[in-house]
């Protein structure tokens, strides 16, 4: 047993960890032999000589064939329990990792989640101020939605998921706050196929794909239609398709990509592999399909 704590607590992270392979065999072999040494004069001659005097070190207790033997002994016994205890080690350490790999995601979605919409609030705010000074009728609608749209970010997108109608719920809200800002000029439809009450997404994770529509559809005197369906297939997967009008003198700078982006990475944190995602533009018209599993 001492063999086998020698080996686990100084051979193996002196030599094997360091990957100096030839010194870890050189110096095993070498404990080996003292703690062969050492035990033959233990068992022969200290504790048998005080039980039973009249006994005597075998002839053979130095032959090879013995060592050899006991050799084999030793080297299964520390390789036994060097497994056992490496293994216990892997998992622990493995647990660590996946518990610190956890928290890095969580942290990097909550620091994509805080980074949508900021400037859609501040444009929300510079138009609700014009309305109230203007005593428009709209500014208390405006007020109820931008309520319930702060109320949504605040509470619930700290949820790891949120069903869809509430996703549904805060898009509808933001389209219709938009079409106050631009006069109407926005035309929407939503159309869905299946069964979705209780069917979950990652919150705010479908916005992004909306709030890009506007920053590439709208110059200054034009409309815009928003065309979006959800689907769900087989009710494991949420099938998304969003078509927009495209105006390709729009431009895309740094701020308008952080949306889509955001998107992206989180749909890869979120899912690995496991979603499909495409987008492409015909005549003047942008599509996205996205297809994820149902959390």
């Amino acid at each position: 047993m001492a063999l086998v704590y020698v080996n686990i607590y100084y051979l193996f992270p002196r030599f094997i960890l360091r990957k100096k392979y030839a010194s870890y065999i050189f110096y095993f072999i070498i404990a080996l032999c003292i703690f062969y040494v050492i035990r033959t004069e233990l068992i022969y001659q200290l504790i048998n000589e005080n039980v039973w005097p009249e006994s005597e070190t075998p002839q053979n207790a130095y032959s090879f064939n013995h060592i050899l033997v006991v050799f084999l002994i030793g080297i299964y016994d520390v390789a036994l329990v060097s497994t056992i205890k490496l293994t216990a080690d892997w998992i622990i350490e493995r647990k660590r990792i996946e518990e610190l790999q956890k928290a890095q995601l969580r942290t990097e979605l909550n620091l994509l989640k805080s980074q949508i919409q900021p400037h859609f609030f501040f444009n929300t705010l510079n138009n609700l101020y014009a309305l109230a000074i203007s005593k428009s009728d709209d500014a208390p609608r405006v007020i109820l939605k931008l309520s319930d749209m702060m109320q949504y970010i605040l509470y619930e997108v700290n949820s790891p998921k949120v069903t869809l109608l509430q996703e549904i719920k805060h898009i509808d809200n933001y389209i219709d706050i938009e079409k106050m800002r631009f006069n109407d000029r926005i035309e929407s439809e939503m159309n869905i196929t299946g069964e979705i009450d209780d069917v979950q997404v990652p919150p705010l994770l479908f916005l992004s794909f909306v709030e890009n529509c506007f920053k590439h559809g709208l110059k200054e005197n034009d409309n815009i239609f928003i065309n979006m369906s959800f689907k769900v297939i087989d009710e494991k997967y949420l099938e998304f398709i969003l078509k927009n009008n495209f105006n390709p003198n729009a431009g895309q700078n740094d701020k308008q990509g952080i949306g889509l982006s955001n998107a992206k990475r989180r749909l890869n944190l979120l899912f690995s592999k496991n979603f499909n995602m495409e987008s492409k533009i015909e005549d003047d018209t942008y599509i996205l399909f996205l297809k994820i599993p149902i959390l």
